[in-house]
């Protein structure tokens, strides 16, 4: 009778708990725009293309259980010396993101959102590249966790510098 009690304690605390969710509710673009100001020029001359990729994300809580996340591309092609096109998407998700510990919740907000965006946004922007006639233009993967990690270490370094300092300082 003993085993049969400590099994439904069990099992009732096992229901009870919530379990970690992590699941993408939906993909959508928030903004894009492509400019080419150096249009009909840039068409006459050699194409010469000089890519420069500029990417930020941004963490929106939405209530307890939900976060937006929106992962902006900039891409701007130089030819020749000058302007060819700008191209920039704000392509965004909303995320499920019941009973995930603080610091996984993090991890998945900086690393897997972005890495679930990013091909959205990649083909997005090859396909606003393509209709303004420019040369297919395919962004190679961009390592979320290496800019996380990459980041993480900068913020650490910043504070233990800023310690340094604070402890330098005299006291008046």
């Amino acid at each position: 009778m003993t085993d049969t009690t400590n099994n439904e304690n069990t099992q009732n605390a096992q229901t009870q708990a919530p379990h970690p969710q992590f699941e993408l509710l939906r993909i959508y673009a928030k903004d894009s725009s492509i400019e080419t100001p150096n249009s009909p020029a840039c068409f006459t001359q050699p194409w010469k293309p000089e890519l420069k990729v500029e990417f930020d994300s941004k963490i929106t809580k939405l209530g307890e259980e939900a976060h937006e996340v929106a992962l902006r591309l900039t891409v701007t092609c130089n030819s020749n010396g000058a302007t060819a096109f700008i191209c920039e998407v704000n392509q965004a998700a909303t995320f499920l993101t019941r009973a995930i510990p603080e610091n996984a919740l993090e991890f998945l907000l900086n690393v897997s959102a972005p890495t679930i965006i990013f091909p959205y946004a990649r083909e997005f922007i090859s396909n606003l590249v393509n209709r303004a006639t420019f040369p297919p233009l395919n962004l190679s993967p961009i390592n979320f966790e290496a800019v996380y990690r990459a980041r993480k270490q900068h913020q650490a370094k910043q504070a233990e510098q800023q310690n340094a300092a604070n402890e330098e300082k005299p006291q008046a």
